[in-house]
């Protein structure tokens, strides 16, 4: 790769002048910064960021490398949220890269966080067995993990408990009277996707109630999906009478489905979502759902993270946070105070 020497060498110019011109210098003559331009483009020379933020402010940066699979959920446009605030509140800024439940996109994404030269990650595996992630951790930048932690890899992580709040969702439908319950699983290698799949196989069980494969549905963890899951249930012959929806995208799909055959809910069919977003209790009846607060996981990581920073072998923590099921009425029940509410 083209360094500032050989762009000095071919513009005819010493390196401070083309430093200059990189940084936009305007004492610089217009024919210099010309020929400097013109061997920046023909070298295909690449400056570090890095270094003119080292030159320009005479310190290192605080930056926090954020990558997240989805900016597009609710749920982690929370979590940025409380990431960002509080960063801000420590001096830091975030730089934010949405790999879209994509492998290669997440090791982008890394490769140029660490080009930058953040400070440390902040990050969602793309799955239990993310080697992009174990190789930040074992390479010595400090890492927090969100939603998802990573197996055998001692490091900091902040999620909820997944499989036992799925596992209460469920046990609500049961208790109802459902015995058919059809679940609408996001993208089946992500983590949280399996630990929703195990509270909902293990409601079942403990309940009596025979696991039917063909009553769970694991394809992406977007509201295409969950449009289409919902919709190969109803087609069934003996549709389920109550839907168990992994993600809120997953619950809009399924809601648009459901909708679109005039089905009345819960009448019709019963609907609990995982993930309780701010319109949850505008729909038409309320929605149920499990309440995971994303802004409070966004802001704990940030701790954690910084915290490490001070102290970088000090003994990895997990913070489990609990998950609320919020009881509306697309079950056929409405909780009849905020104290009703199960964890």
């Amino acid at each position: 790769m083209a360094n500032l020497k050989d762009v000095a060498k071919r513009a005819g110019v010493s390196t401070a002048t083309v430093s200059r011109v990189i940084n936009g210098d305007s004492r610089v003559q217009m024919d210099t910064q010309h020929k400097v331009q013109k061997a920046i483009k023909e070298l295909n020379y690449r400056p570090s960021r890095v270094a003119q933020r080292l030159r320009s402010k005479g310190k290192e940066s605080k930056l926090i490398g954020l990558v997240l699979p989805d900016i597009e959920n609710p749920f982690y446009v929370d979590m940025v949220k409380g990431i960002e605030l509080a960063a801000y509140n420590k001096g830091y800024s975030v730089i934010i890269g949405n790999f879209s439940q994509n492998k290669a996109r997440s090791e982008m994404y890394i490769d140029i966080l660490k080009a930058e030269g953040v400070n440390g990650f902040i990050v969602a595996p793309v799955n239990n067995d993310d080697q992009k992630v174990t190789e930040l951790v074992k390479s010595g930048y400090q890492v927090t993990c969100v939603d998802r932690d990573i197996a055998g890899v001692e490091v900091d992580v902040v999620k909820v408990n997944n499989e036992e709040a799925a596992y209460g969702a469920i046990k609500h439908l049961i208790d109802l009277g459902h015995r058919r319950i059809g679940h609408v699983g996001g993208q089946w290698d992500i983590p949280t996707t399996k630990a929703r799949l195990a509270g909902y196989k293990r409601a079942l069980l403990e309940s009596g109630i025979p696991v039917e494969e063909d009553l769970i549905i694991t394809r992406s963890s977007d509201f295409q999906s969950g449009v289409e899951s919902t919709n190969t249930f109803l087609d069934m012959e003996h549709p389920p009478t109550a839907l168990f929806t992994g993600n809120n995208l997953l619950t809009l799909g399924a809601l648009r489905a459901i909708h679109a055959r005039e089905l009345h809910i819960p009448k019709d069919i019963a609907i609990v979502g995982f993930d309780d977003m701010y319109w949850s209790e505008s729909l038409n009846p309320p929605l149920t759902a499990v309440h995971q607060d994303g802004f409070e996981i966004g802001r704990r990581a940030t701790e954690l993270l910084l915290n490490r920073m001070v102290e970088p072998d000090r003994p990895c923590i997990k913070v489990i946070m609990d998950a609320k099921l919020k009881i509306r009425k697309s079950c056929g029940t409405e909780s009849p105070s905020a104290a009703n509410d199960q964890s």
